[in-house]
This record gives structure tokens, sequence and C-alpha cells, in this order.
């Protein structure tokens, strides 16, 4: 019983402890957190960025982004982080495979297999982006969000 107890209270922690939220960024960059202006670190805390923040600030409030793409062109060096969100879109319903189907026969007194058909939903995996952030001299300079067509 203990022993059980034991390793879901270690599963629970190493699960726990992958999980990147605010508070363990805050944590983690406490010291350039703290540093910031109140009205700062509330946004931050919302999850709100806004031009001129830093790398730091940005994965505060973010976390790690998705893609990290460097540009070098005649301005100079720009950095770009890339926030994707995943989902699975289901494609309809398609045969997936077969059932193994066994009867027994009670006139010819023998067992008879037979395959049916299976059918099921089938799903695939999509990415889209998000938010693309451009830094520039170590600062967000531009800020590109996915607009919601929804409604």
């Amino acid at each position: 019983m203990k022993t059980t107890k034991l390793i879901l209270t270690c599963l629970a922690v190493f699960a726990l402890a992958g999980c990147s939220t605010v508070n363990s960024r805050i944590q983690e960059k406490s010291s350039v957190y703290y540093s910031l202006e109140a009205d700062t670190r509330e946004k931050i805390d919302q999850g709100v960025i806004e031009p001129g923040f830093t790398p730091d600030m940005v994965y505060i409030a973010l976390g790690t982004p998705d893609e990290k793409r460097t540009r070098r062109d005649l301005d100079g060096r720009t950095e770009v982080w890339i926030y994707n969100s995943y989902y699975d879109r289901m494609e309809g319903i398609r045969r997936v495979g077969y059932y193994r189907n066994v009867y027994f026969d009670p006139v010819a007194r023998i067992y008879r297999v037979y395959y049916t058909p299976a059918y099921g939903p089938v799903y695939s995996q999509q990415k889209e982006e998000q938010i693309r952030i451009t830094f520039r001299d170590g600062a967000v300079s531009t800020i590109e969000q996915a607009r919601d067509n929804s409604s």
C-alpha cells in the first residue's frame, strides 16, 4: 500500500514538474519579474505582451515558443518566436480494419470464422500558428496574432 502511494506521488510530482505555468516561470526569472513596474507585471500575469518587452518578459508571459527563427537583413538581425495551437480534426468515418467473428455452427458441429469491416472516425493532427513575435535589438518590435473567424 505504501509503495503504491509512493509511486503515485512520484508520478504526480514528475507530471507537474513538466508543466510550465506563469507562476513557475516567474520563480525561474524572479529577478527580471520583480524589477518591473506593477502594471507591467499585471500584464505579464494575464499573458498580455506589448512592443518593447524583452525576451525574458515574453517568456514569462507566454512560455517557451514552439519555433524560433533568426533572420539577418540590411537592417540587422531579428529573432522571431512562433506560438502554435494544436488540435485534431475529424476527417470522417472510414474503414479502419476488420473484426474477426467466430461462431459455432450446430449443424456442421464446427466453428466458423468470418470477417466483417470495422468503421471508425479518422482524425488528422492540425497545427495553426497563433502568435508571431519579432524581436529587434532585444525588444519586441512586432506582434502578429491569428484572427478569430468564428463570429
